[in-house]
Protein backbone atom coordinates (compact mmCIF):
# COMPACT_ATOMS: atom_id res chain seq x y z
CA UNK A 1 0.00 0.00 0.00
CA UNK A 2 1.75 3.32 -1.09
CA UNK A 3 1.42 5.87 0.36
CA UNK A 4 -2.13 8.47 0.54
CA UNK A 5 -2.66 11.77 1.80
CA UNK A 6 -5.95 12.59 4.33
CA UNK A 7 -4.75 16.27 3.43
CA UNK A 8 -3.67 17.71 0.34
CA UNK A 9 -2.55 20.62 1.88
CA UNK A 10 0.53 20.51 4.53
CA UNK A 11 -0.37 21.63 7.67
CA UNK A 12 0.73 21.66 11.17
CA UNK A 13 -1.25 18.84 13.55
CA UNK A 14 -1.82 20.41 16.94
CA UNK A 15 0.78 18.33 18.64
CA UNK A 16 3.58 15.55 17.54
CA UNK A 17 4.71 13.52 20.11
CA UNK A 18 8.31 11.52 19.02
CA UNK A 19 9.15 8.61 20.73
CA UNK A 20 12.73 8.54 20.27
CA UNK A 21 15.05 12.12 19.91
CA UNK A 22 18.32 10.61 18.41
CA UNK A 23 19.81 10.90 15.13
CA UNK A 24 16.26 10.06 13.51
CA UNK A 25 13.70 11.59 15.77
CA UNK A 26 16.12 14.83 16.02
CA UNK A 27 15.45 15.33 12.50
CA UNK A 28 12.10 15.06 12.33
CA UNK A 29 11.76 16.88 14.65
CA UNK A 30 13.61 19.63 13.85
CA UNK A 31 11.65 19.84 10.07
CA UNK A 32 8.43 19.96 12.04
CA UNK A 33 9.49 22.81 13.91
CA UNK A 34 10.92 24.48 11.43
CA UNK A 35 7.21 24.84 9.83
CA UNK A 36 5.87 26.02 13.29
CA UNK A 37 4.48 22.68 15.04
CA UNK A 38 4.66 21.89 18.36
CA UNK A 39 6.68 19.29 18.58
CA UNK A 40 8.34 17.00 21.86
CA UNK A 41 10.70 14.42 21.04
CA UNK A 42 11.51 12.34 23.89
CA UNK A 43 14.62 10.65 24.54
CA UNK A 44 14.91 6.99 26.45
CA UNK A 45 16.10 9.38 29.61
CA UNK A 46 12.43 11.40 29.10
CA UNK A 47 10.93 8.08 28.60
CA UNK A 48 11.96 4.85 29.07
CA UNK A 49 9.61 2.23 27.02
CA UNK A 50 10.99 -0.27 29.29
CA UNK A 51 11.03 0.54 32.67
CA UNK A 52 7.36 0.55 34.72
CA UNK A 53 4.89 3.11 34.73
CA UNK A 54 6.10 4.19 31.16
CA UNK A 55 2.25 3.10 29.96
CA UNK A 56 1.27 5.06 32.32
CA UNK A 57 3.38 8.46 31.48
CA UNK A 58 2.54 7.60 28.03
CA UNK A 59 -0.88 8.07 28.43
CA UNK A 60 -0.35 11.51 30.18
CA UNK A 61 1.09 12.93 27.19
CA UNK A 62 -1.22 11.69 24.46
CA UNK A 63 -4.80 13.68 23.56
CA UNK A 64 -6.82 12.56 20.51
CA UNK A 65 -5.53 15.46 18.67
CA UNK A 66 -1.71 14.03 18.80
CA UNK A 67 0.31 12.69 16.28
CA UNK A 68 1.94 9.84 17.26
CA UNK A 69 5.81 9.31 15.48
CA UNK A 70 7.98 6.08 17.14
CA UNK A 71 11.33 5.52 16.18
CA UNK A 72 12.57 4.18 19.61
CA UNK A 73 14.53 1.12 19.04
CA UNK A 74 17.14 -0.83 20.32
CA UNK A 75 19.11 -0.63 17.04
CA UNK A 76 20.84 -2.60 15.03
CA UNK A 77 19.43 -5.92 15.87
CA UNK A 78 22.59 -8.19 16.63
CA UNK A 79 20.95 -11.18 19.01
CA UNK A 80 17.70 -12.61 19.83
CA UNK A 81 17.34 -10.98 23.38
CA UNK A 82 17.89 -7.40 21.44
CA UNK A 83 14.92 -8.20 18.99
CA UNK A 84 12.75 -9.49 22.06
CA UNK A 85 13.58 -6.31 24.07
CA UNK A 86 12.56 -4.17 21.02
CA UNK A 87 8.84 -5.46 21.22
CA UNK A 88 8.91 -5.55 24.85
CA UNK A 89 9.09 -1.57 23.75
CA UNK A 90 5.87 -1.41 22.46
CA UNK A 91 4.01 -2.88 25.21
CA UNK A 92 3.60 0.36 27.15
CA UNK A 93 2.77 1.89 23.44
CA UNK A 94 0.05 -0.72 22.63
CA UNK A 95 -1.36 -0.33 26.00
CA UNK A 96 -1.65 3.72 25.87
CA UNK A 97 -3.75 3.41 22.92
CA UNK A 98 -5.80 1.30 23.73
CA UNK A 99 -6.60 4.20 25.98
CA UNK A 100 -6.16 6.98 23.84
CA UNK A 101 -6.33 7.14 20.21
CA UNK A 102 -4.59 9.84 18.81
CA UNK A 103 -5.18 11.61 15.58
CA UNK A 104 -2.01 9.50 13.62
CA UNK A 105 1.05 7.47 14.00
CA UNK A 106 3.69 7.17 12.45
CA UNK A 107 6.00 4.37 12.31
CA UNK A 108 10.00 4.62 11.31
CA UNK A 109 10.81 1.32 10.14
CA UNK A 110 13.68 0.15 8.04
CA UNK A 111 14.47 -1.15 4.29
CA UNK A 112 15.49 -4.46 5.89
CA UNK A 113 12.15 -5.85 6.08
CA UNK A 114 12.40 -6.55 2.40
CA UNK A 115 13.74 -10.30 0.56
CA UNK A 116 16.16 -9.60 -1.69
CA UNK A 117 15.08 -9.47 -5.55
CA UNK A 118 17.37 -8.74 -8.50
CA UNK A 119 15.83 -5.38 -9.43
CA UNK A 120 14.92 -2.40 -7.93
CA UNK A 121 12.48 -2.76 -4.40
CA UNK A 122 9.16 -0.94 -4.10
CA UNK A 123 6.93 -0.09 -1.61
CA UNK A 124 5.27 -3.42 -3.11
CA UNK A 125 8.11 -5.66 -3.04
CA UNK A 126 7.67 -8.86 -0.47
CA UNK A 127 8.28 -7.61 3.13
CA UNK A 128 10.07 -11.26 4.04
CA UNK A 129 13.36 -10.32 5.72
CA UNK A 130 16.59 -12.11 6.06
CA UNK A 131 18.00 -10.49 9.11
CA UNK A 132 16.53 -9.90 12.35
CA UNK A 133 16.78 -6.76 12.55
CA UNK A 134 14.44 -6.95 9.60
CA UNK A 135 12.42 -9.21 11.25
CA UNK A 136 12.33 -7.08 14.52
CA UNK A 137 10.81 -4.07 12.54
CA UNK A 138 8.31 -6.16 10.48
CA UNK A 139 7.12 -7.85 13.68
CA UNK A 140 6.80 -4.08 14.79
CA UNK A 141 4.62 -2.26 11.99
CA UNK A 142 2.15 -5.45 12.15
CA UNK A 143 1.97 -4.98 16.22
CA UNK A 144 1.44 -1.49 15.73
CA UNK A 145 -0.78 -1.37 12.74
CA UNK A 146 -3.32 -3.62 15.04
CA UNK A 147 -2.98 -1.16 17.93
CA UNK A 148 -3.84 1.43 15.75
CA UNK A 149 -7.14 0.15 14.44
CA UNK A 150 -9.44 2.77 12.86
CA UNK A 151 -6.45 5.50 13.57
CA UNK A 152 -4.52 6.46 10.70
CA UNK A 153 -1.19 4.68 10.44
CA UNK A 154 1.57 5.17 8.03
CA UNK A 155 5.19 3.00 7.95
CA UNK A 156 8.67 5.11 6.17
CA UNK A 157 11.42 2.28 5.49
CA UNK A 158 14.61 4.66 5.32
CA UNK A 159 17.42 2.75 3.65
CA UNK A 160 21.12 3.55 4.94
CA UNK A 161 21.51 7.05 6.79
CA UNK A 162 24.23 8.68 7.18
CA UNK A 163 25.05 12.55 7.96
CA UNK A 164 27.14 15.13 10.56
CA UNK A 165 26.25 13.62 14.30
CA UNK A 166 25.28 10.64 13.79
CA UNK A 167 26.07 8.80 17.41
CA UNK A 168 26.52 5.02 15.96
CA UNK A 169 29.51 5.38 13.66
CA UNK A 170 28.76 2.35 11.25
CA UNK A 171 30.60 1.19 8.37
CA UNK A 172 29.78 3.35 5.85
CA UNK A 173 30.17 7.31 4.84
CA UNK A 174 30.23 7.96 8.81
CA UNK A 175 32.80 6.33 9.54
CA UNK A 176 34.87 6.70 6.26
CA UNK A 177 34.04 10.67 6.96
CA UNK A 178 35.45 10.56 10.26
CA UNK A 179 38.63 8.42 9.91
CA UNK A 180 39.04 10.32 6.71
CA UNK A 181 38.77 13.62 8.85
CA UNK A 182 42.22 12.31 11.01
CA UNK A 183 44.14 10.86 8.02
CA UNK A 184 43.31 7.34 9.71
CA UNK A 185 43.60 4.17 7.40
CA UNK A 186 39.72 3.23 5.73
CA UNK A 187 39.32 -0.29 6.04
CA UNK A 188 36.75 -1.88 3.10
CA UNK A 189 34.79 -5.00 3.93
CA UNK A 190 36.87 -6.84 0.66
CA UNK A 191 37.46 -4.38 -2.13
CA UNK A 192 34.17 -2.17 -0.88
CA UNK A 193 32.07 -3.59 -4.21
CA UNK A 194 28.56 -3.51 -2.51
CA UNK A 195 26.50 -1.27 -3.96
CA UNK A 196 23.68 0.33 -1.78
CA UNK A 197 21.74 3.13 -1.79
CA UNK A 198 22.20 5.93 1.10
CA UNK A 199 19.98 8.45 2.11
CA UNK A 200 21.12 11.60 4.23
CA UNK A 201 19.43 12.46 7.45
CA UNK A 202 18.14 15.72 6.45
CA UNK A 203 16.16 13.85 3.58
CA UNK A 204 14.62 11.35 6.63
CA UNK A 205 13.88 14.36 8.62
CA UNK A 206 12.07 16.04 5.63
CA UNK A 207 10.00 13.10 4.86
CA UNK A 208 9.19 12.30 8.28
CA UNK A 209 7.97 15.58 8.56
CA UNK A 210 5.95 15.87 4.84
CA UNK A 211 3.93 12.35 5.99
CA UNK A 212 3.19 14.13 9.20
CA UNK A 213 1.88 17.59 7.93
CA UNK A 214 -0.07 15.37 5.23
CA UNK A 215 -2.07 13.43 7.72
CA UNK A 216 -0.53 10.42 5.29
CA UNK A 217 -1.34 6.79 5.93
CA UNK A 218 0.24 3.59 3.55
CA UNK A 219 4.12 3.03 3.06
CA UNK A 220 6.74 4.79 1.91
CA UNK A 221 10.70 3.73 1.15
CA UNK A 222 12.80 6.28 2.02
CA UNK A 223 15.69 5.49 -0.77
CA UNK A 224 17.41 7.86 -3.41
CA UNK A 225 17.56 5.40 -6.10
CA UNK A 226 20.98 5.66 -6.40
CA UNK A 227 23.73 2.88 -5.43
CA UNK A 228 27.48 3.42 -4.96
CA UNK A 229 30.00 1.28 -3.75
CA UNK A 230 31.14 1.71 -0.39
CA UNK A 231 34.68 2.25 -2.12
CA UNK A 232 33.61 4.84 -4.28
CA UNK A 233 32.14 6.59 -0.94
CA UNK A 234 35.13 6.21 0.72
CA UNK A 235 37.24 7.70 -1.72
CA UNK A 236 34.76 10.81 -2.12
CA UNK A 237 34.93 11.25 1.96
CA UNK A 238 38.86 11.06 1.75
CA UNK A 239 39.10 13.43 -1.52
CA UNK A 240 36.47 16.25 0.56
CA UNK A 241 38.66 15.61 3.88
CA UNK A 242 42.20 16.49 1.78
CA UNK A 243 42.78 12.64 0.44
CA UNK A 244 45.30 12.04 3.33
CA UNK A 245 43.97 8.34 4.67
CA UNK A 246 44.80 5.39 3.02
CA UNK A 247 41.53 3.01 2.07
CA UNK A 248 42.75 -0.85 1.76
CA UNK A 249 40.82 -3.69 1.35
CA UNK A 250 40.57 -7.07 3.42
CA UNK A 251 39.47 -10.38 3.54
CA UNK A 252 35.78 -10.54 4.11
CA UNK A 253 34.35 -12.63 6.38
CA UNK A 254 30.97 -14.30 5.29
CA UNK A 255 28.84 -13.73 2.30
CA UNK A 256 28.43 -10.20 1.11
CA UNK A 257 25.38 -8.70 2.48
CA UNK A 258 21.80 -8.40 -0.16
CA UNK A 259 24.78 -10.03 -2.77
CA UNK A 260 26.09 -6.93 -3.40
CA UNK A 261 23.63 -5.22 -4.70
CA UNK A 262 20.14 -3.31 -3.33
CA UNK A 263 18.48 -0.72 -5.55
CA UNK A 264 15.43 1.26 -4.99
CA UNK A 265 12.62 2.44 -7.14
CA UNK A 266 11.90 6.10 -5.63
CA UNK A 267 9.14 6.63 -8.09
CA UNK A 268 6.66 6.79 -4.65
CA UNK A 269 8.18 9.47 -3.16
CA UNK A 270 8.39 11.85 -5.86
CA UNK A 271 4.19 10.64 -6.84
CA UNK A 272 3.61 11.16 -2.80
CA UNK A 273 5.85 14.81 -3.00
CA UNK A 274 6.44 16.33 -6.18
CA UNK A 275 8.76 19.08 -5.10
CA UNK A 276 11.02 17.21 -3.34
CA UNK A 277 14.19 16.15 -4.73
CA UNK A 278 16.66 13.78 -2.58
CA UNK A 279 20.26 14.77 -2.04
CA UNK A 280 22.89 12.67 -4.57
CA UNK A 281 25.55 11.04 -2.78
CA UNK A 282 27.96 14.01 -3.30
CA UNK A 283 25.59 16.54 -2.11
CA UNK A 284 24.60 14.89 0.85
CA UNK A 285 28.84 13.92 1.94
CA UNK A 286 29.59 17.51 1.38
CA UNK A 287 26.79 18.58 3.53
CA UNK A 288 27.35 15.98 6.24
CA UNK A 289 31.88 17.08 5.36
CA UNK A 290 30.85 20.59 5.88
CA UNK A 291 28.75 20.56 9.50
CA UNK A 292 30.79 18.39 10.94
CA UNK A 293 33.62 21.17 10.09
CA UNK A 294 31.24 23.34 12.19
CA UNK A 295 30.26 21.25 14.68
CA UNK A 296 32.85 18.89 15.62
CA UNK A 297 30.35 15.42 14.79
Amino acid sequence: MSLTHLRADPANPKHTLILGAGFVGTAAARQLAGHGAVVDALSSKDLDLLAPGAADKLKSLLTPQTTLVVVSARAPVKNPQMLIENLQMLEPITEALASIKPAHIVYVSSDAVYKDKDGPLSESSCAEPGSLHGAMHLAREIVLADAAGETPFAVVRPSLLYGAGDPHNGYGPNRFRRLAATGETITLFGEGEERRDHIHIDDVGTLISNVVRHHSVGILNIATGEVTSFRDIAERANALAGGKSKIEGSPRVGAMPHNGYRPFDPAATYAAFPGFKYLSIDEGLAKAHAEAGRNGA
